[in-house]
């Protein structure tokens, strides 16, 4: 893990969206706490959405990671600082230009409660060797 889940404004649309997904990855990679394996970075659009005064230029990203449990409080704030950041910087030009709310969330996933059958990580470790 993590599952990065990114939900956006549809008045967000265009080529930011397309290299937030590769900033996210690389800065989960960057974090050194998640496996090439178990990343996954997936966005979904809205285009109905209600947002403060209504302003038609209001826009907002909200990421999701939902990680494996077993971190330290430490290391998920430390992990979820840095992909915030990311998240931060690659939208500041969009964020100094117009109204726009930035957040993420970290939800920790129940061991008990997920249920997984997945090669990638196999397919990985044979591509990197």
């Amino acid at each position: 893990m993590p599952h990065l889940i990114v939900e956006y404004s549809a008045n967000l649309e265009g080529p930011d969206m397309d290299g937030l997904a590769d900033t996210l990855y690389e800065a989960a990679l960057e974090t050194g706490i998640f496996p090439k394996g178990g990343i996954r970075v997936r966005f979904a659009r809205r285009d109905r959405y209600r947002i403060s005064d209504l302003s038609p230029d209001n826009a907002f990203i909200h990421v999701l990671a939902r990680i494996g449990v077993g971190r330290t409080l430490a290391v998920k704030k430390q992990a979820g600082g840095l992909l915030f950041e990311a998240l931060k910087q690659h939208m500041a030009a969009r964020f100094e230009s117009g109204p726009l709310a930035l957040s993420l969330h970290i939800q920790e996933i129940d061991p008990d409660l997920s249920f997984k059958h997945s090669n990638l990580h196999d397919y990985v470790a044979r591509r990197q060797a």
